[in-house]
């Protein structure tokens, strides 16, 4: 049987949606009714693009799934945090005397995989965390409850495109680096002093093809035994803490 989310995480409604928007409300992301053409609906989508959220037009099922209130075909979910530019996260860090480390999630689409990646970054100090736009975890709830609280304290960036993104990054002065079973170098060889975008993927379809060609390096965690691959969250685990412990020994 579907259970229905908390009234708490979502609104709904033209007007309550398009005044979320117009306030710069954080919002995960936007269901509307598929075919549904109005002027309202117009500036909504208009809204989202100038705020990079995510909108989707969906089948009036999808929407009563949600609420069988009256929702005007328009759903917005709530966010419990507000995503940062990923240009400010990292010329923070810089202006702080720092050495940015951005950890960049692409496809981990598991909510308990995504809280337990964000904890262990702001644990061993990575400056940010990075999430596509679609095609990963929602901020919700329950990522915030697995994270324990680490979310809320952690900067969060989202990218539209993560190809894109990681050549920003790049254009920013971080090394892009993949993490990856097929990995060309070994951990060992991770540089902990330079500032670096580590870049891990979901267990079972890895790290995308279009963002691995941007990265300029690939290392892979030794491994004995005969199971083909970590969870993405253990993997996360071991990656910080070796890049921690090389930055604790310089």
């Amino acid at each position: 049987m579907h259970r229905r989310p908390s009234e708490r995480t979502f609104l709904f409604g033209i007007h309550p949606v398009l005044e979320a928007l117009k306030e710069t409300k954080p919002l995960q992301r936007i269901l509307f009714l598929k075919g549904k053409q109005t002027d309202e609906v117009s500036e909504i989508l208009r809204l989202c693009r100038a705020l990079d959220i995510p909108a989707q037009a969906v089948p009036k099922e999808r929407l009563d799934r949600v609420t069988r209130k009256n929702h005007q075909g328009v759903v917005a979910f709530t966010s419990p945090i507000e995503f940062q530019p990923l240009d400010e996260v990292v010329l923070g860090a810089f202006e702080r005397g720092e050495t940015p480390l951005i950890v960049a999630l692409d496809g981990v689409t598991d909510v308990r995989n995504l809280g337990a990646i964000a904890r262990t970054a702001e644990c061993f100090g990575a400056t940010g965390l990075l999430v596509p736009m679609t095609g990963s975890a929602p901020i919700n709830e329950d990522a915030v409850k697995s994270s324990a609280g680490a979310l809320l304290r952690l900067p969060m960036c989202r990218a539209r495109r993560m190809d894109e993104t990681i050549r920003m990054a790049a254009n920013l002065g971080l090394s892009a680096v993949a993490v990856c079973e097929q990995g060309g170098q070994p951990l060992a060889t991770l540089d902990s002093s330079a500032p670096t975008c580590l870049i891990l993927g979901d267990e079972h379809s890895g790290i995308s093809p279009e963002v691995l060609k941007n990265c300029v390096k690939t290392v892979s965690i030794p491994m004995q035994g005969k199971t083909a691959s970590l969870n993405v969250g253990v993997a996360a685990g071991i990656v910080l803490f070796a890049f921690h412990q090389k930055l604790s020994s310089d």
